[in-house]
Parts: C-alpha cells; sequence; structure tokens
C-alpha cells in the first residue's frame, strides 16, 4: 500500500492482506463465550428454583400465623417468587399501597438479575450471520482478485476461494442458531418467574387487604 493510491485501492488492499480467517477465529471465539454464558445462566436458574409446595406452605403459613411465620419459611430460598413474596411479607406492617409499590420495585429488580448476560446471547445471535457474510465477502472478494491475475487456472481458483469464504457464513449460522435458542428460552424462564412471583406477591396483598388484616398484622 503506497501513500499515492486512491481511496478505494488502499481499501481493496486492506480487504485482501486480512482475509477471512480471522473473522472465523472470531466466530469461534464468540461461541465459545455464548457457550459460557449459557451453561452459567443454566446453572443459575437450577440454583434460583423454590419448589410450590414451599411457596404454598410460606401462604397457608401466612394466613394462619401471619406474615413473620410465613416469611421464616422463606428465609433460605431465592428464587425469584422466594424473593418477592419475602419482601412483601418483611414489610406486610406498611400496609397494602406501600407492599404493592415495594412488589413492582423488587420484580424488576429480580428480572435484572435473571436476565444478566442474555443480552449477549440475543446479540449475538442476532449478529453473528452478519459477520460471517463479512468474512464471505472478504473471501469472494480475495477470490475474485486471484481470479483476475491467473487466467490458466482461473475457474478452479475462483470457485475454491468462493467454497471457502462460504465457510464463514455457515459457521455464522452453526454460532447464531443456539444462541437464539438459548435466548428466547431464557427470556421465556424469567418471563414465566416474574409472572408467578407476581401472581404469589397478589395472595399477599389479598391477605392485607381483607378486613382484618391489619388485626392479623400486627
Amino acid at each position: 500500500m503506497t501513500e499515492d493510491q486512491p481511496i478505494d485501492a488502499k481499501i481493496l488492499d486492506l480487504m485482501l492482506r486480512a482475509g477471512s480467517r480471522w473473522v472465523l477465529w472470531l466466530l469461534i471465539g464468540l461461541s465459545l463465550a455464548a457457550v459460557a454464558v449459557m451453561l452459567e445462566r443454566l446453572w443459575f436458574f437450577l440454583q434460583q428454583r423454590t419448589p410450590d409446595s414451599v411457596m404454598k406452605a410460606a401462604l397457608e403459613a401466612m394466613r394462619k400465623k401471619g406474615p413473620e411465620e410465613a416469611a421464616r419459611l422463606l428465609v433460605n430460598q431465592h428464587s425469584m417468587q422466594a424473593v418477592v413474596v419475602k419482601s412483601c411479607l418483611d414489610r406486610a406492617k406498611d400496609g397494602a399501597a406501600s407492599v404493592e409499590e415495594h412488589r413492582a420495585a423488587i420484580v424488576e429488580q429480580e428480572r435484572q438479575r435473571y436476565e444478566k448476560r442474555l443480552a449477549f446471547l440475543g446479540t449475538l445471535g442476532n449478529n453473528a450471520p452478519f459477520v460471517g457474510l463479512f468474512g464471505t465477502v472478504l473471501g469472494i472478494i480475495r477470490a475474485f482478485h486471484d481470479l483476475s491475475g491467473n487466467s490458466l487456472q482461473g475457474t478452479q481458483a475462483v470457485m475454491s476461494g468462493i467454497a471457502e469464504a462460504l465457510v464463514a457464513t455457515g459457521f455464522g449460522l452453526i454460532v447464531a442458531l443456539p444462541a437464539v435458542a438459548a435466548y428466547n428460552a431464557a427470556i421465556r424462564h424469567v418471563e414465566t418467574a416474574a409472572a408467578s412471583a407476581d401472581s404469589y406477591a397478589h395472595e399477599v396483598l389479598a391477605y392485607l387487604r381483607a378486613p382484618s388484616s391489619s388485626d392479623r398484622a400486627a
């Protein structure tokens, strides 16, 4: 590359030097990072489960013995449902209106905790095919450039170059599909957990809004 070259020639020379192999290495690195995120989120979700029997037992204790006893049953539980319900029970003496506002806040906080690193999977799933396509474009540019300088073996050279370049697009799709599937499954799990947490929290609110709830909370 020389200083007196036009800008388009400089760009072409840069693309020819870069090639498409670095795109494959980039996709391999991104795929390994995606697998790490998938495994970490799977382990996280497995550790955050609270059996329905525990939640129902806590609500039953709330109705029979009061919020303090129900909160005690959820002390060692860390799922979104348990954290939201326990937070509502801890603020039972503040009244239903205060608990309602706190419920909305704690659900959003838990949603952020559950969605941690999921944006990476969504972004990778949407953009990995384009990264692979970029590698294919670079490879095709290189193949046609080789064709222009080698007329005797031109057809074989360009076909081989294009075939090699298309590997980048294929690998981009291979990286994107599991990332999209994992992202959709994780988001579905988060939405289900949030809906379940809201459902349990509304049972606490119904208890607090009952005519004699103030006496029971006291």
